[in-house]
């Protein structure tokens, strides 16, 4: 079989470089970037190369790096359950409320999602993308109409720079995909662990509900709940992890994030300035608040920016679960909730539809600015 990657790094020394060739080159193999690996690149091609990101200096690891900065751990054992201590419910309520304010991002334990049920999905992940090329390749596309896709870089032709990254897409809800839309091997798994973050994320918008004072079900009655995107990400090992990344600095376009994490790391959040590990912790999972709720909150939770630093040795994989309605083209209007300002607070941000919102996060790509400045006031 001929190398369908020979071009990229062909159009890497010409005079003339030409990155949309470069682009087109890389996209029409289908093969995404575990097909350079699997093909032996052992340079970086251009396009995934950014020379105004500091990778190295700026990374948690450094030498003037703060150790003592970590994320929030919060217990929630019994969230799920009904009749659960009130006490105890309290102070989940105040962990949420002042993780959510400060750093955007947390992580959860004894969240009732069996640690086994993790595993397993984040071994199907892995195995999809590291099935051979022809079979992945079948999946592969950029039909934003398609429940069920692969590819890489969701906006490979908008950003500035490539990232290190393949994505398996799987829109869970409200309407759940075709099984046979679905690989077989991988299917089932999936779906298993979809019900148990619907479950989660309907139990997480309550708690966040009352960190905002409201009533226990207003997030999910104004349809924060509602749809449930699953993207299972991969990163292979990249030969020169320094002129990379796995992600582009970003925050999330949706309402929150459930994130299962692999124990390679790689994760930072951007938190005074500073880019912190979010350290993989077997059974947890991160949580992070995403643009639109930060918008519907009027700043009060702050969606933070974070990255995925490039693996070097061995792959990374994860899966993020995203809750927002994308999927159900709705009038439906979001702005700052009326309940959360006054005169004195008055709203930061104008109405949008979720549809408007998130148009304008993918045309706009990881390109470094925030989304949210758009639709400021």
């Amino acid at each position: 079989m001929e190398n369908p990657c020979a071009c990229l790094a062909s159009i890497g020394v010409e005079s003339e470089y030409d990155r949309a060739k470069e682009l087109k080159a890389f996209d029409d193999t289908k093969a995404g970037v575990r097909g350079l690996v699997e093909f032996g690149v052992a340079k970086v091609p251009r396009m995934f190369i950014d020379p105004n990101e500091r990778i190295i200096e700026c990374c948690s690891t450094s030498p003037n790096a703060r150790k003592d900065l970590m994320i929030p751990v919060i217990d929630i054992e019994g969230i799920c359950e009904t009749g659960e201590d009130a006490f105890a419910r309290k102070e989940m309520i105040n962990q949420v409320k002042h993780a959510a304010e400060t750093w955007g991002f947390f992580q959860v334990v004894n969240h009732g999602i069996p640690v086994e049920i993790m595993d397993d999905v984040l071994e199907g992940a892995r195995w999809f993308h590291e099935q051979p090329r022809e079979e992945r390749s079948k999946y592969y596309s950029r039909d934003k109409t398609k429940k069920v896709k692969y590819t890489s870089n969701f906006d490979l032709y908008k950003s500035p720079v490539a990232n290190w990254r393949d994505t398996f897409f799987c829109a869970i809800a409200p309407e759940p995909p075709n099984p046979e839309e679905m690989p077989i091997a991988f299917r089932d798994v999936l779906m298993d662990y979809s019900k148990y973050v619907k479950k989660l994320g309907v139990a997480l918008f309550g708690l966040l509900s009352e960190a905002l004072g409201l009533d226990h079900n207003y997030l999910c009655e104004i349809g924060c709940s509602e749809g449930l995107f699953i993207l299972c990400h991969y990163y292979p090992a990249c030969p020169e992890p320094e002129l990379t990344l796995g992600t582009s600095k970003h925050s999330d376009s949706n309402f929150i994030t459930i994130l299962l994490q692999d124990q390679i790391g790689g994760l930072q959040v951007l938190h005074q300035n500073q880019w912190i590990n979010v350290p993989p912790l077997h059974g947890g999972l991160v949580i992070n608040i995403g643009d639109l709720l930060q918008l519907i909150s009027n700043d009060r939770f702050k969606s933070s920016e974070h990255r995925v630093l490039a693996a070097h040795v061995s792959p990374r994989t994860s899966v993020a679960s995203f809750f927002n309605t994308y999927s159900q083209p709705s009038a439906m209007k979001y702005g700052p909730i009326k309940e959360l300002v006054s005169e004195e607070n008055p709203p930061l941000y104008r109405e949008t539809t979720m549809q408007e919102y998130l148009e304008h996060y993918n045309e706009k790509g990881l390109d470094g600015t925030s989304a949210l400045l758009h639709f400021k006031v």
